[in-house]
């Protein structure tokens, strides 16, 4: 007797989260980067972009984690 195995997709996998780096967002996501500007986010020519995780930048800049959920959410629509 043959199983079917259903094939299916992640969708989170192409989902910006607070755990990438901004480097990663950007590379995979560069449609997000009118959003982090007009946030007052000009952390693509940082060094610690690379290093980063997006939640660590946005907290070294003094957003609260209501404020990071509500950006990537944007972020996330910009796709």
């Amino acid at each position: 007797m043959k199983t079917k195995i259903k094939k299916t997709t992640n969708r989170k996998k192409n989902v910006i989260s607070k755990n990438m780096t901004f480097s990663e967002i950007m590379e995979k996501h560069p449609e997000s980067a009118n959003v982090l500007f007009n946030s007052g986010l000009h952390c693509l020519g940082c060094g610690m972009a690379m290093y980063e995780t997006f939640e660590q930048g946005c907290m070294a800049h003094g957003m609260n984690k209501k404020q990071i959920d509500d950006l990537i959410k944007k972020m996330n629509k910009a796709k």
